[in-house]
C-alpha cells in the first residue's frame, strides 16, 4: 500500500525548516486516518513527491517513529503503524488530569478574563455548528482540537497542549474512526456546550463531570470500532 496517492504536494513555507512540515503533514494524513496501518512511507518517493532531499524526510519520519505512528525497519521500510490501545488509554489518562485542572483554574478566573474566555469559547461553539450543518468531519475535528487548546491558554499553560497532542496520536485515530457514527458529531458539540455552560456559572465539579463524559466517549466504544476496523488496531 503506497502513500503518494493520498499525500497532497506539499508548498513548502522557505522561513520554517521543511522536516517539520513533512512531519506535520504526514502526522495530520495519519491522525485523521487517511493513511492506514501498513502504508507504506518510502523515503526516496516522499523526497521525489515533496521535492525535497531524503535527509528532512529521515528527520521527519524518525520524530512519527517517536510517537508510535509508524513503524521502521531499518534498511527495508517504514509503515504506517496499528493503533496502540494501551497508548492510547494512557493519553486519555493523562488528557484527563490535565484539563480537569484546567477547568478548576477557569471557573477561578477573575471575572474580565473569565467573560473574555466565555466569548472565545462561545465562537468556537459556533464554529462546530457550522460544521455540524452539513456534516464536515474534518472541519469539526480542527475545531474540537481548538476548542479544547483554547481552555489550555486561557489557563496559561499552553505549552502543556504541546504535550498532550504529542502523546495523543493513538487515541485520536480512535476518536477520527468513531466520529463519523451516527451522533457523534451532534455528542461532542453537545459535551462542548455543557462544558462552556459550567464555566459561565464557575462550576468547577459540573465542568469536570462534563468534561469527563466528554472524554470517555470514544473509549466506551472501542469494542465496537475494534470490531468493525480489525486491521486497524493491536
Amino acid at each position: 500500500m503506497n502513500a503518494l496517492a493520498k499525500v497532497a504536494p506539499l508548498k513548502l513555507d522557505r522561513t520554517r525548516q521543511s522536516a517539520p512540515q513533512v512531519f506535520e503533514a504526514l502526522r495530520e494524513l495519519i491522525v485523521s486516518v487517511q493513511l492506514e496501518p501498513g502504508t507504506v512511507l518510502q523515503r526516496a518517493e516522499l523526497a521525489e513527491h515533496f521535492g525535497i532531499s531524503q535527509t528532512p524526510i529521515r528527520d521527519a519520519l524518525m520524530r512519527l517513529g517517536e510517537e508510535q505512528l509508524v513503524d521502521i525497519f531499518p534498511q527495508h521500510a517504514t509503515v504506517v503503524s496499528r493503533i496502540d490501545l494501551s497508548a492510547a488509554l494512557q493519553a486519555h489518562f493523562l488528557r484527563l488530569a490535565i484539563e480537569l485542572e484546567i477547568l478548576k483554574t477557569l471557573c477561578e478566573l477573575p471575572d474580565a478574563e473569565h467573560r473574555a474566555l466565555v466569548q472565545r469559547l462561545n465562537a468556537s461553539l459556533a464554529v462546530q455548528d457550522a460544521a455540524l450543518n452539513p456534516l464536515d468531519v474534518p472541519r469539526l475535528a480542527l475545531a474540537d482540537q481548538a476548542f479544547h487548546q483554547e481552555m489550555y491558554e486561557a489557563a496559561r499553560v499552553g505549552p502543556l497542549w504541546a504535550l498532550v497532542r504529542k502523546q495523543s496520536g493513538h487515541v485520536d485515530r480512535l476518536r477520527r474512526l468513531n466520529l463519523p457514527d451516527e451522533g457523534k458529531p451532534q455528542a461532542i458539540v453537545r459535551d462542548h456546550r455543557a462544558i462552556v455552560e459550567a464555566i459561565v456559572h464557575k462550576d468547577g465539579p459540573a465542568a469536570q463531570q462534563a468534561l469527563r463524559q466528554h472524554l470517555a466517549g470514544t473509549l466506551a466504544f472501542v469494542d465496537d470500532i475494534k470490531r468493525r476496523f480489525p486491521a486497524w488496531i493491536v
